[in-house]
């Protein structure tokens, strides 16, 4: 997708894809990446037995290294790189304390296909990931992160087709989500390829607790099904 290789640049990541839309492809200029189907794909990615083709591909960490030499991608940030978040010193945990912060013990972001929603364990301060009815589990156990970030963009479709046009430079608004509550944000964009910066309501930067992050890119479609609820 065509913003998937702006997320790209703007963390000056190296993008992993495998196959592309029409509309998407001439954006791969302006990012490095490794395509699963042309170029070095063979090299990144295989195809297994326990799927049917096409959703059979899968990437190697080993090969996915060895694209990138044979491509002589940096894995070394670029110089003008400064990072995107602000993060609270250790040991001092940021608290939303503005004027619109209420609890936030149970979060929808509003997306339909997969109902995913999150849920605030006090004793560890993470929030639970859920999605298809069930606790969300990656390789290490349920997905549970520190923050959480909301942030809806304008949408729409190319042409006549299902792909979906999300537009991450037009400023707009979310939700900062973090140690049981949550506040309104805006968000804006440095430009066409710069990095994401998120304001509360006094227009100061926020602040995010030391952990994983879970940024969630939402249309605005969806905010009518968005729901952040208190603990009771």
């Amino acid at each position: 997708r065509t913003y998937y290789t702006y997320f790209a640049r703007e963390f000056d990541a190296i993008y992993a894809h495998f196959g592309q839309s029409t509309f998407a492809k001439p954006y791969l200029k302006n990012v490095d990446n490794i395509n699963g189907i042309e170029g070095t794909g063979s090299t990144a990615y295989y195809r297994a037995k326990d799927k049917r083709s096409p959703h059979n591909a899968y990437a190697s960490f080993a090969g996915i290294q060895r694209a990138i030499g044979q491509l002589h991608y940096s894995q070394e940030y670029d110089p003008e790189y400064e990072g995107h978040f602000l993060f609270a010193r250790t040991g001092k945990e940021a608290e939303l304390k503005g004027a619109d912060a209420r609890e936030a013990w149970k979060v929808r972001p509003g997306y339909k296909y997969n109902d995913p929603w999150f849920e605030y364990h006090e004793d560890d301060g993470l929030y639970y990931r859920y999605q298809y009815g069930d606790v969300h589990k990656g390789d290490e156990g349920p997905i549970a992160v520190k923050n959480i970030i909301i942030q809806y963009c304008s949408a729409g479709y190319y042409a006549t087709t299902d792909y979906r046009n999300i537009n991450v430079h037009e400023d707009s608004w979310g939700y900062f989500i973090t140690g049981g509550k949550a506040e309104d944000i805006t968000w804006k964009k440095d430009g066409e390829f710069g990095v994401t910066h998120y304001y509360d309501a006094t227009g100061e930067e926020i602040v995010l607790n030391p952990g994983k992050t879970w940024i969630c890119i939402a249309t605005t479609n969806d905010m009518g099904m968005a729901k952040i609820e208190g603990k009771n």
